[in-house]
């Protein structure tokens, strides 16, 4: 069953690939793959965006599934069984257009990571630190600091650690989701019937443009993830068998992972109520109070008690979930991000697998620090406020993250017919009908990402993000577009770094 690897590798690989792939450990099995995939896709951090958009959020969640979820899935399960190499999506994005393509694409898919990590995961960590053990005070500056850092860092170590060890971070963290969704469920249907719900009619979920535009983007940010996994495809112990098998079971928990907390926090919280940063936390200590505590005449929440407990409880798992978020796309953006630079589409002293612990140590690095600069200066930049931040840098996160699957998604059809003799264990239907489609919808939401309303009122009110005003939509274009355009600028720079590399190619060709 080697025959896969072989037709997806090209016929000028560097010297410098088959002395790194040997350092490769095979330690990745089934059961990893699946709970690796569900600290991929299911993120706590963006439930309350997506539910402060109200009823039809849960609308164009389904809408979703069904048009954007369930097709890529189809798509990166026949790609990652048939070509199950090292780098995954670098790997199908280089083979199909070309390493130039490929490096610029993986600079996308590697930098949002650590951007992710140092600003929206980290604020969503202090906030639930803040909500649950602080009183609900904001952390002085050296606090927030001292908290965030610890944060990153113990991510990052997390990712040095040989997958053998790291790998737990993500089986704890998808036990952590599981554990805490559930929860929070059961415990709105205990609310409910203590309390009566907030409740609203069939027309609440009628979809508008507005909903689309602002819940689009984010929700396929949650849905993608399928093919991460694969940037260890040659660390696992059956590729071809196990990548279909976890990306379809994990599908199905996702969904329900997501769908059942964000009624959730409808049934529980009024529209008005539910901010992006802190929406889930607070519908978290709203229900809580039905193990003790109350809720005050302005909708302040009060533990006690047992519910005291079982919200320090549940902001543990909450910290712990969003950790093990930030993780598992460090250990598999940063492998994609090495594996390029020993194929020729980075610089060489990135593409480095460490013989002590058989990951990219050296990215890793790179990436805590590229994390910590953009937490300071995020934080520098919003004065301060945690509102801010978390909506500025996660905006970015998703434009970068879903421009990379630009690269990603029409790769199906193209290998399809570059490589028609590679075996395939699963084949995907309609392949350029799925390919075309979720381009589409990834153009789509990455221009409203840059400027949300696009088309029909540029930075309304109704499209305006949590935070900015009207007046600040050029800073917030110039927030989010520099960057992109500077970070696909940069893939191009490691491409030409890469070039000693492409010239030393491997004998016998």
């Amino acid at each position: 069953m080697t025959a896969g690897p072989i037709a997806s590798e090209p016929v000028d690989a560097p010297a410098a690939a088959q002395t790194e792939r040997q350092k490769l450990r095979k330690h990745f099995g089934r059961f990893d793959i699946l709970f690796f995939l569900l600290c991929t896709i299911v993120g706590v951090d963006t439930i309350g965006t997506v539910a402060s958009s109200g009823a039809e959020a849960f609308t164009w969640l389904i809408v979703l599934a069904v048009v954007f979820f369930v097709p890529s899935a189809l798509l990166i399960a026949e790609l990652g069984a048939a070509f199950p190499d090292e780098g995954g999506p670098y790997i199908w994005t280089s083979r199909a257009f070309g390493r130039l393509a490929g490096a610029v694409n993986n600079f996308l898919y590697w930098i949002t990571n650590p951007v992710w990590l140092g600003g929206t995961l980290a604020v969503s960590a202090a906030t639930a630190y803040t909500t649950f053990f602080n009183g609900g005070k904001d952390l002085s500056t050296p606090a927030f600091y001292a908290f965030t850092l610890v944060f990153v860092w113990v991510g990052v170590l997390a990712a040095i650690l040989s997958f053998d060890v790291g790998k737990w971070i993500p089986t704890i963290g998808a036990w952590s989701r599981i554990l805490l969704l559930g929860l929070f469920t059961v415990t709105v249907v205990v609310y409910g019937v203590e309390h009566g719900l907030h409740g609203f009619g069939l027309g609440d979920f009628s979809p508008t443009y507005a909903g689309f535009v602002g819940l689009v983007p984010v929700l396929m940010f949650n849905y993608v993830g399928f093919e991460l996994p694969n940037t260890a495809g040659e660390e696992m112990t059956d590729a071809q068998k196990d990548v279909p098998y976890g990306i379809f079971r994990s599908a199905i928990i996702s969904v329900l992972l997501y769908a059942l907390p964000i009624l959730g926090i409808l049934l529980v919280l009024p529209v008005k109520a539910i901010t992006g940063l802190g929406g889930f936390l607070d519908a978290i200590r709203q229900v809580f109070t039905v193990y003790g505590g109350h809720v005050s005449a302005d909708g302040t929440a009060t533990l006690s008690g047992a519910g005291s407990v079982l919200g320090d409880l549940a902001a543990i798992m909450f910290i712990l979930t969003v950790l093990s978020s930030g993780v598992t796309w460090i250990m598999g953006s940063d492998r994609a991000l090495a594996v390029s630079g020993y194929d020729g589409a980075a610089p060489r002293f990135l593409g480095v697998i460490s013989s002590r612990f058989g990951t990219p140590v050296r990215v890793n690095i790179l990436s805590g620090l590229v994390s910590t600069a953009v937490l300071i200066l995020a934080h520098q930049l919003t004065n301060g406020s945690a509102a801010k931040l978390f909506g500025a840098v996660l905006g970015l996160a998703v434009s970068t993250t879903l421009v990379s699957y630009l690269g990603i998604f029409p790769a199906l059809p193209f290998l399809r017919r570059k490589y028609p003799n590679t075996p395939r264990p699963y084949r995907a239907p309609f392949p350029w009908v799925i390919s075309i489609v979720l381009t589409l919808l990834i153009v789509f939401a990455s221009v409203q990402l840059v400027a949300p309303g696009a088309g029909d009122q540029w930075f309304g009110s109704a499209y305006a993000p949590d935070g900015w005003s009207h007046a600040e939509r050029w800073k917030y274009l110039l927030t989010e577009l520099v960057p992109l355009v500077g970070f696909m600028l940069l893939g191009v720079v490691f491409w030409a770094l890469g070039r000693p590399t492409r010239a030393s190619v491997t004998s016998g060709k």
